[in-house]
Parts: C-alpha cells; structure tokens; sequence
C-alpha cells in the first residue's frame, strides 16, 4: 500500500507540475497524448483505492451531484466596480486627478493590462488550498460557486511553494476574471444549435451561464479560463508594487495576463499601450473589451483609497464598442425615481455585440439638439462601454424630409407637472413628489433585495396597490392587510399570508439598508454603509450638518473632518433629504409602524462588534440569513469558511468539518445558547 501511495503522490505531483507550465506559463513541457496518459494511470489508481482520493486532486475536477441552490459569500474586502473612460482625455483627466490627490508624493508608475470581457470572481485560498471561490455579485455578497470553478484546469486546487519567492500566505483571496476563449465559444454554440438549444449569445455570457450551472458536472464539460489581476485581503507575505503582487500570484500558480501586463511611467506611455492593445484586440484568443489602468505602488493605492463604488487607483479605459446602423421609429419620455427626464429613442431591432437592442438612451435635450437627432433618423448605435446602448450620430444623408424635430415637453409627461432644471444641471426634472411614476419607482426601490428586502413585493403588485390607491408611500407598506392583498389580480390566500409574513420580517433590518431604502440621491449602499458605520443611529444621521458629512483633509497636522468617501454633492443631498419635511413625516410613520433599523453597536458595547463569525449546522431558533442579519445589527462579520482571521464558529445541529477545522486552529466555538448570550451582552 505504501508504493501505492507514493505512485498517486508522485503522478499528481507531476500532473500538477505540467498544469502549472501549461495553463499558467503558456510554456508545456509534454505532448497532450503524453499528459494524457499521465491523468489516465492517476485515475486509475484512485478508481481501484477510492480511499485515497482526496478533495485536491486533479482528478476531481469533474464536478458533483447538483446544488438546490448557491449559499452567499461575504467578501471580506467589497469587490469594486472601476471607474470607466472613454478616450484619451479621460486618461489624461484620471492622471491629473491622481497627482493633485497625491500632492508631493515621489514619482510613479502605472501598471496597464487587458480587460478580460468576462465573469469576476474570488478565489479564496486557506493554508494554500482552495476552500471558497464566489462569484463578486453586489460587490459585497457573492453567490458561492466553489464547487464548479474547481472544474477549471488553470484554477489550481493548492498553491504551489516557489523555490524562490514569497512564502504561501495563511490566507489569500485572489480576484480574477473567469471566461471562455472565443473558438472555444464558437464551438460550444454550435454544439448546442445541433442539441436543440438556444446559442449564448456571447463569450461572457456563456462563461457566466457555465459558472451559475446547480450541476457542476456541466460546468466540467464548458471550456473555462481563468486570470488572476489582484488580490482582496491577505494574511502573509506584503507586497511594495502591483507588478511585484503579480508575478507572486503566478509564483504561486495562479494565471496572470504577464505577456501583456506592462509598466508605464508615463501617461503618455499610457495612452500608447491603451491604443495599442486595442489594435491587437483581435489577436487575443478572447475577447477583451478594454485595458485597467492601475497606480502601480500599493501604498500609494491605499492613500487614493475609493470612491462610492469605485477605487480612485485605477481607470477602465474601454474601446471603442461594436456600432450597427438603424432607424429610429419614435422618441419618447421615461420619468425616474429623482424624477428625471430622460428621452428614449425606440429602434428598429438591431443585433449590438450579441444582444438584440430595441431602445437607446438620447440622455437630454442638449444631447438631442447637439446631435440633431430626430424622429424617423438613420442612426449609428453603439452600446456605451458595451453596456447601454446610446445613439452615437445622425447618418444625414439618409434624411428623406419626413423627419421629425423633438423637444422634450415643459410638463411631466406623467402627472402634467411644469418641469424644472437646477442651476448646474442639464437634466429636467418633474419636481412633483406625488407623481405616479415617481412613487412607483421609488416604492420598488424601497422593497429592493439591497434595502427593506420583501420578498414577493415585486412591480406589478406595487403597481396594482398604488393604482388602488392602498399605498402612495413606504409607510403605507406596513399597514396592508390580509383583505387588500386578496382583492389584488394572481394574489390568493396562502400568496397573501406569505406576503404580509415578509413585510413583517422586513421590519428588523440594518441601518445601512434603511438609509439606502430611503433612496436617497446619490446615496448608494456603500454610502450608506459609511453613514451607518460613523453615526451609529438614525437620529444621528438625521441630525447631521453638511461639516459632519463631507470629507475635509487636515491641513498643517490638523485633524480631517467628516467621512472620507462622501464629498459636496453626497452631504448637500443627504442634508437636504432630512431637512425635508415630507421625508421627516415618512421615516416617523415608518418607526411608528414597527420598523427598527438598529443601531450599529460599537467594538466597546457589544461583543460581537468587529469579530467575524462563521455558521456550521442548523440553528433551531433562527435560519441562516437572520442569524447574519442579527450578527450584523450587533457590528459583526459573517463568513463562509472557517480560517485564521475566524474569531467564533456558531455550531447547530449535524455540523459539518468546519468543527473540527475550528478546534484544530483554537478557535472559539459557540453552541445555539451560548450564541445568542454572546449577542445579548453590552
């Protein structure tokens, strides 16, 4: 038996070897027959000693039985959007907005590389094996697919220990993009027109349909890639540059764009490689739709630190995106929650970069008149950072003189309302808080997933309860009974009783998702975190002055003021949303009404308060999510995996491994009772 074991050790010890040179270093040593081979005698071996498999062979990337559904992961460090540009301007604007952050700061560089036109992920490694990989969902809960991306071959189930390099840290959370070549792409669409299946309709949606499979035995079988551009948190090793936590990524074995991963010390030099890679785009075996622009010193990205959404570090410069030509059939308004106008052209159906586009945005009257855009127009579209399709320019010579001028109304197309536009802005607005269209909005908003969460309140039943006149604010949600829901259109009984059942739970929720379910304008969930977390209560944000909120830094040793990540516009508009007396009244009929947005407890008044907690088994009192919940209220974190940065492992009913990884790290366990005594205490 033990020549047995030293011949599986030793052949996954070279089939991981060959996979790293492979997928990692674009560089094989071997012939695939030859690497063939190799897995076929490994798999061999474990199917005559099944007891010898184990959970990080390279044979065990075949997948397993199907899921019901995905858990939610928590990143413990919020996986951002970038800050998108458009030109050369934009470079050059991102540069100069850099440098006056940075004031005297000594020379630096920027690192640029291609944007993979794919699906991001996290990758979380414990001890150099892979224990958790999500995807970045809001950015700050993902959806936990660590069983399909365990499927794909440049994902390596344990990190390897370079003979030279930095040590294997305790814990890693390697970012990356997953996504599938495009002959690879091709082939599996055409597989799929020959099964009686509909095609995907590009690269990254089929790579994000492959990873989203309930059975990770699908997922095997589709032609997934994966590369690694950075890093969540980090327990080991530090790093002084981009460049040099790049070329540790892939020490470790993890894939990294290296070939075209350049440092630039210049914007100039920028700019060039941008423009550049956009001329190879073609070249690439995948598709990339732009190039990431990153400061390349680290602790300089830490200074610049984030905006609301988006780092100040870094700058996605997109290309110029796939533009088709059609007509333009009608133009007409859309009104938004903040009331906005915004003109919307209807199109002759055109196929954009794979999806079918029927609409495109005209933004605004200036846009129109600069434009000159009319009714009946042969139009380039295009979809704007490939996303929102937007009409670029007028064909003119295809004018026939049946062309029709549009000038947005004076009066809300809604509710008749004369229409506004604020000193600054080029936007009109309805500026009636009763307006249908608004409330309506603003209602679907306030039961959102991110906000109050009601699960089953979706639009048409708000749009039935306010047509009926049985809600016209948030408030109104909390006094519907049994009996208004009946009288709505696919609503019975056991429909109804589950409804009132969610608006019921809802009540108990975070201040930060209270904030954001107000809707406030410009304040988003990671805004409302930052004001959840520095006032603590509600009556403290209400209270708040202008000075309190916008981030002022210390100039001559002095203090900074206010929350760094809110600047002028956010604390006008927070200001103003409380001063308002309307909103006032709202926020009072929704406490009134049972909803308790609690207080975020400070690392001195609760126990829970900056500790990060983990769940195995079933709890009898409570599901998961309002184990979370509560965690939360009390200032705590919530984790998926059991590693060193744990402080308690709450244990329920039939727990699983997590128990014993626990006790063999020191870390403490809290059975049910003990748990809810934990939160309790002040």
């Amino acid at each position: 038996m033990k020549k047995i074991i030293e011949a599986i050790e030793e052949l996954r010890k070279r089939i991981r070897y060959h996979n790293h040179r492979y997928y990692v270093l674009d560089d094989p040593e071997i012939s695939d027959a030859e690497y063939d081979r190799l897995f076929k005698r490994l798999l061999d071996l474990e199917l005559r000693h099944p007891g010898l498999v184990t959970p990080d062979s390279p044979t065990q990337r075949v997948g397993t039985k199907p899921l019901e559904a995905f858990s939610e992961v928590k990143h413990r460090v919020p996986m951002l959007s970038l800050e998108n540009g458009f030109s050369d301007k934009d470079i050059t604007d991102f540069d100069k907005r850099i440098k006056k952050l940075l004031d005297d700061a000594p020379d630096f560089q920027y690192t640029v590389e291609p944007k993979m036109d794919g699906v991001a992920v996290e990758l979380i490694y414990e001890n150099g094996s892979l224990s958790v990989a999500s995807t970045r969902g809001d950015g700050y809960v993902g959806e936990d697919i660590t069983g399909n991306t365990k499927t794909i071959l440049s994902v390596p189930l344990t990190l390897t220990q370079p003979e030279e390099g930095k040590p294997i840290p305790a814990l890693l959370e390697a970012r990356g993009e997953v996504y599938m070549e495009t002959e690879a792409f091709e082939a599996l669409n055409i597989k799929r027109l020959d099964n009686n299946l509909p095609a995907f309709a590009n690269p990254r949606n089929a790579a994000a349909g492959s990873l989203r499979q309930l059975d990770s035995r699908v997922t095997a079988k589709r032609p997934l890639n994966m590369f690694c551009y950075g890093i969540g948190e980090i327990s080991g090793p530090g790093f002084d540059t981009q460049y040099e936590m790049m070329l540790a990524l892939q020490q470790w074995g993890l894939r990294v764009n290296r070939p075209h991963l350049k440092i630039c010390r210049t914007i100039a030099e920028v700019i060039d490689y941008c423009h550049h890679l956009e001329d190879i785009r073609k070249q690439f075996p995948f598709e990339i739709d732009g190039a990431v622009i990153k400061v390349n010193q680290l602790k300089l990205q830490a200074l610049l630190g984030q905006k609301s959404r988006s780092p100040r570090w870094a700058l996605a410069f997109k290309f110029k995106p796939t533009q088709e030509t059609t007509k333009i059939i009608k133009i007409d308004v859309q009104v938004g929650r903040t009331g906005a106008l915004t003109p919307v052209a209807h199109l002759e159906p055109v196929q954009i970069g794979g999806v079918l586009v029927k609409r495109a945005t005209l933004h605004n009257q200036e846009e129109i008149s600069k434009k000159d855009i009319r009714e009946l127009d042969t139009v380039i579209v295009q979809r704007a950072g490939d996303v929102i399709p937007e009409v670029v320019k007028v064909v003119k010579s295809k004018r026939t003189g049946r062309e029709k001028k549009y000038v947005m109304p004076a009066r809300c197309p809604v509710c008749g309302t004369k229409v506004v536009k604020k000193t600054g802005e080029v936007v009109l607005r309805c500026p009636n808080p009763d307006c249908s269209v608004q409330i309506k909005e603003s209602l679907k908003h306030f039961v959102s997933k991110g906000a109050m969460n009601i699960d089953g309140l979706g639009d048409k039943i708000i749009a039935q309860l306010r047509d009926k006149g049985l809600i016209k604010e948030e408030a109104d949600i909390y006094g519907l009974r049994f009996e208004d829901l009946t009288k709505l259109e696919k609503i019975k009984e056991k429909s109804a009783n589950n409804l009132l059942q969610a608006i019921e739970k809802s009540k108990n929720t975070t201040l930060a998702k209270f904030i954001f379910a107000l809707g406030i304008r410009h304040v988003g969930e990671h805004v409302a975190q930052l004001l959840a977390n520095h006032f603590k209560r509600l009556e403290n944000i209400q209270n708040a002055a202008r000075e309190d909120l916008e981030y002022r830094k210390g100039k001559g040793g002095a203090k900074d003021t206010g929350i760094k990540g809110i600047g002028e516009e956010i604390a006008r508009s927070v200001v103003s949303y409380f001063e308002d007396m309307s909103n006032k009244q709202n926020i009072k009929r929704l406490i009134e009404a049972g909803v308790y947005p609690a207080e975020v407890f400070s690392a001195l008044s609760s126990p829970a308060a900056e500790k990060t907690f983990v769940i195995t088994g079933s709890l009898r009192a409570m599901s998961r999510s309002e184990a979370k919940d509560l965690i939360q209220k009390k200032g705590g974190r919530l984790s998926a995996s059991v590693g060193r940065s744990t402080d308690y492992l709450v244990v329920g009913e039939s727990p699983g491994s997590k128990l014993q990884k626990a006790r063999d790290l020191g870390i403490t366990t809290l059975y049910e009772d003990e748990f809810f005594t934990l939160l309790e205490e002040e």
